[in-house]
């Protein structure tokens, strides 16, 4: 250093080149930057002066295009005014023709003119001969098709119906009824909905595959009274569409798509625009494709841009075709638009380049003169004070201005410098062991697997390492001055209160708690605060050490996730629902706490999981699960115990109001539609509520009670709920003792049949049975069929039980007609006997073994039996009736009656339901309806069979309403076999 001599004047890293060169430097880049910011604002000019070209032409195209359209439009309208006119308003006028039938098909006839020009489609099930719109309309065609066709190259008439009619008539002759204008989608874009306005509209394009062409079709309804009756259609070529839009100047290039973003005329971009052909799949430029389709996802009446393709830049105006949905795009290179300003670019840049040189070399030399030398003899003379030749600067000059005063300066600073020198050192070696000694301790604090936080006397952060910053993701300045308790999260603001009042009273503190995280995530640690002290102990500063405990603190929170909560839907499990309960029912023992049980499962779950699969089950029990949360106190517990079966306690409900009105919440907020996918499904519940500890003291018990409750709920319609009380237990244990006594009754044979006759009114002549099963139990007694059939069919044993009834029933009929008496004999299918597999099976084996005609079995089925899967239910019947066996609908009118499904069900008989028949003749409606319900069957062919018939005036009636076959009490009730006679000898004397 000490041999090192100053720069000269033109040494490379010499100040004086330097600042030459700096000078210089920026001198012309001030002169290239106003060169170009000059040439920039004129270019941008010339460009703006040549978009507003771009938009009157653009203007000028479309609005002239537009009127060639209009024109096209008022064409169609006209003729449509004619059409509706003439063939729906005022067809008087118009002449017949005879109807030449070219061709039959599946789904209707086609007909076309005398003289060829048009052809016509015909529904099938439309008469052709009584179609007078077909005579009409080929009469009309023949005066308006030779006009339109000049204009159009289709022109056509579709109604509601079905009916067309198009000529030239190639399109139906070769096309059929499939071509695409006898398709429905074209009536939906002009109808009220899409056109409120009931305009002409014009469609998308579309290829006409009996013409081979592109074509765009001109749509206007057909309104009669306000309603829509069916519209009138004329296309038009693409090519001859587009040749009427003009494009002036061979400057300008043209592009054109639709609101799809489909181009129907793309751009030539080295040559003029020649090709105007559709659907060529060429590709536009991608800076062109991306202007399209924003275009197209962003419509506006006129939009402005620029692109490139081919090396090239270009300017374009985009204007929207509001009649067709199109839009066209004017555009220019932008090359062409800037030639004028590229001829005076070169000389205006040099001419800036001279210019800023001069100024360069001009400043230079007048700073050279006023600093740059005086700064070199400053220069030379700190050199020299640095090779301790202090006496050097006393030669320095000594002027007024500033660089006077830097000499001066620099004398004073070398005197005191030179006091300084001594001491410095001595400090210096102070300085470096007392670094070496804070840089240990730094690196040890930093290379900690504990984060660490210091603070001063007042618990004021001024330190934390990087381990901290890493487990909480904050940077240091985050924590630097704040007070030290802010690192501990909100969650514990309890504990906080309390570790402050520890370090003020103990100056320490130890223990776990959590961290405030980024992002609200919570960091568990295990937390020591300790205070550091001077030698003459004086708390200055405090330290605080944080092991990360989060893993063991997660396992922790996992392992109870799995053990007290369910994994699908969050809630409550039924391990952590049980433990819950028993707290609760231990509450309650002492007297001071009540709850209520609510049990409860959703209606018609397995149906939408078997019909949208177990994946929109789920989705559904989600959401469910999220609701009840949302809706329910965070006190109370929600569980989920199993598929769909939920249980909800409510702390501190005492009174069934207020449970009545939580079981009109949960109602209320399941009853809203859940989207699962495409799908709209509505969700209800059966609740059952027991309240503890009034119902029970005892959990098994309680949690019987609310299920007891539930199976109430459903059974009075679903939907709703229902209390427990002593009487569901009661009813529970009495349906345990009849299915339990059922199952020893079918073994033990305690069962039996009754018949009733199906007497004849006219001759007091019995013609049949109806077979009815009694079952009289050794201890009960007489048990009617109202308690133990529902029981028999739930439990799925009314199959064994029906299988009996049919066999004892064959036999008797079977004995019956061996004596010469009435065989028919009529048995009640249950719901589980018709959907058994085997039901077709074991009527063919009793008719066999049982070796009774299959013509005197009669079925008898419920309307609710049917309407379920009518697709299969045919099918069964069918398959019933190949046995010979006859078929009766039974209370028919009661269920879901529906005429189209009777005509299609295979049955021979229907049995007036008992409801209607009761209140004859006081009741005139049910004298109506029954009436109605016997002339029906009379026009559909089947016998009718009253039942419930207990008056003379009832049996006059329907005798008189020509339904003769009837059975009821006035004839006889239910007997046994052996008791038959007497009454066939009371109606004998009758």
């Amino acid at each position: 250093m000490g041999n090192r001599r100053p720069p000269s004047r033109f040494a490379a890293n010499s100040l004086s080149m330097k600042l030459t060169l700096l000078i210089s430097a920026i001198c012309l880049f001030a002169g290239l930057c106003a060169a170009a910011f000059m040439l920039k604002s004129e270019e941008k000019l010339i460009v703006f002066e040549e978009f507003k070209l771009l938009k009157r032409s653009s203007a000028q195209i479309v609005d002239q295009f537009q009127y060639y359209l209009q024109s096209k439009t008022n064409v169609a309208e006209q003729a449509n005014a004619v059409v509706t006119k003439q063939l729906f308003s005022d067809s008087s006028n118009l002449a017949n023709h005879s109807v030449y039938i070219l061709s039959n098909t599946p789904e209707g006839k086609i007909s076309t003119s005398q003289n060829g020009l048009s052809a016509a489609f015909v529904p099938r099930d439309v008469p052709i001969e009584d179609d007078h719109l077909l005579t009409q309309s080929e009469s009309l065609w023949n005066v308006l098709a030779p006009t339109l066709l000049q204009d159009f190259a289709n022109f056509y008439l579709y109604t509601e119906e079905g009916f067309s009619r198009v000529a030239p008539p190639n399109i139906l002759l070769q096309g059929g009824q499939q071509h695409r204008f006898l398709q429905h989608q074209d009536l939906n874009i002009i109808k009220d909905i899409a056109n409120p306005t009931r305009e002409a509209v014009w469609s998308d394009v579309h290829f006409d595959e009996i013409w081979k062409k592109w074509v765009v079709s001109i749509l206007v309804p057909i309104y009669l009274q306000n309603e829509f009756v069916g519209m009138t259609g004329a296309d038009i070529a693409l090519d001859q569409l587009l040749k009427h839009l003009p494009l002036s100047g061979n400057d300008y290039g043209l592009v054109i798509f639709d609101n799809n973003g489909k181009v129907l005329a793309s751009p030539e971009l080295h040559k003029s625009l020649t090709d105007t052909s559709l659907m060529t799949q060429r590709k536009l430029p991608a800076e062109l494709q991306a202007l399209v389709m924003e275009t197209v996802e962003k419509p506006l009446m006129e939009r402005e841009a620029n692109f490139s393709a081919a090396d090239e830049e270009y300017i374009i105006n985009i204007r929207m075709l509001k009649q067709l949905n199109w839009f066209v795009g004017i555009y220019k290179k932008r090359s062409a638009v800037l030639a004028s300003l590229d001829v005076i670019k070169y000389k205006f840049f040099g001419l800036f380049i001279l210019y800023a040189l001069f100024v360069a070399m001009l400043l230079h030399q007048t700073l050279y003169q006023l600093v740059l030398g005086r700064i070199n003899a400053l220069v030379d003379a700190i050199s020299g004070f640095g090779k301790g030749q202090f006496q050097v600067l006393n030669n320095l000059p000594t002027n007024d201005d500033e660089i006077g005063m830097l000499n001066e300066s620099i004398k004073d600073m070398a005197t005191e410098i030179g006091k300084l020198i001594d001491g410095l050192n001595v400090r210096i070696v102070e300085k470096e062991d007392a670094e070496k000694e804070a840089n240990r301790f730094l690196k040890a604090v930093a290379a900690s697997g504990t984060g660490v936080v210091l603070t001063d006397a007042h618990f004021d952060i001024n330190y934390v390492n990087p381990k901290m910053m890493e487990m909480t993701g904050f940077e240091a300045e985050h924590f630097l001055g704040s007070p030290l308790l802010t690192i501990i999260s909100r969650e514990m603001a309890i504990l906080v209160d309390d570790i402050d009042i520890d370090l003020r009273s103990r100056n320490s503190w130890r223990g776990d708690t959590v961290l405030q995280g980024k992002d609200n995530k919570p960091v568990w640690v295990s937390l020591s605060v300790s205070p550091i002290r001077e030698d003459g102990g004086k708390i200055t500063s405090y330290v605080a050490s944080a092991q990360d405990i989060s893993f063991v603190k997660e396992s922790q929170r996992k392992m109870e996730e799995l053990a007290y909560f369910d994994t699908l839907t969050g809630l409550a499990n039924r391990t952590f629902f049980r433990m819950q309960l028993r707290k609760s029912m231990a509450l309650a023992q002492r007297g001071h706490y009540a709850f209520a049980l609510f049990y409860f499962d959703l209606d018609e779950f397995k149906r939408i999981n078997d019909t949208l699969g177990h994946d929109a089950g789920d989705r559904l029990l989600i959401e469910v699960a999220d609701r009840l949360k949302r809706r329910l106190r965070a006190e109370d517990t929600i569980a989920r115990l199993g598929g769909d079966e939920f249980a909800v306690l409510l702390s501190g409900i005492e009174q069934r109001d207020h449970a009545m009105d939580v079981a009109h919440t949960i109602q209320q907020t399941l009853s809203k539609p859940i989207m699962l996918g495409n799908n709209e499904v509505i969700v209800s519940a059966s609740i059952g509520i027991t309240m503890a500890p009034f119902d029970s003291q005892e959990e098994e018990q309680l949690l019987k009670h609310a299920d007891l409750a539930m199976y109430e709920a459903k059974a009075k319609g679903k939907n709703t709920f229902h209390f427990y009380s002593k009487e569901l237990d009661a009813a529970a244990n009495e349906r345990l003792y009849i299915e339990n006594e059922l199952r020893i009754g079918i073994k033990e044979k305690q069962f039996h049949l009754h018949y009733q006759p199906q007497v004849d009114c006219r001759t007091n002549r019995i013609v049949g049975y109806e077979a009815l099963i009694r079952w009289t139990h050794p201890d009960e007694g007489n048990i009617p069929p109202v308690k133990f059939i529902p029981i028999a069919e739930a439990t799925g044993l009314i199959v064994e039980i029906g299988a009996w009834v049919l066999e004892e029933a064959c036999q008797f009929a079977n004995r019956m007609l061996k004596l010469g008496r009435a065989a028919n004999i009529s048995i009640n299918l249950s719901a589980r006997q018709f959907k058994d597999a085997q039901l077709i099976e074991t009527l063919a084996d009793i008719l066999r073994r049982t070796q009774l005609p299959a013509e005197y079995l009669h079925l008898e089925l419920t309307e609710s039996m049917l309407m379920g899967d009518v697709k299969a239910a045919i099918n069964q019947l069918h398959q019933i009736k190949e046995l010979g066996v006859a078929l009766s609908i039974d209370d028919f009118g009661t269920g879901y009656s529906s005429l189209s499904y009777l005509k299609r069900f295979p049955v021979d008989i229907l049995k007036v339901d008992r409801s209607f028949v009761k209140d004859i003749p006081e009741d005139l409606n049910d004298m109506e309806i029954t009436a109605a319900i016997i002339a029906m069957a009379q026009k559909l062919n089947l016998k009718v069979v009253a039942e419930g018939v207990e008056t003379k005036a009832q049996m006059e009636f329907l005798q008189r309403n020509n339904c003769y076959i009837v059975q009821g009490y006035y004839y006889s009730a239910p007997v046994a076999e052996q008791d038959l006679s007497l009454v066939e000898d009371k109606l004998a004397g009758d």
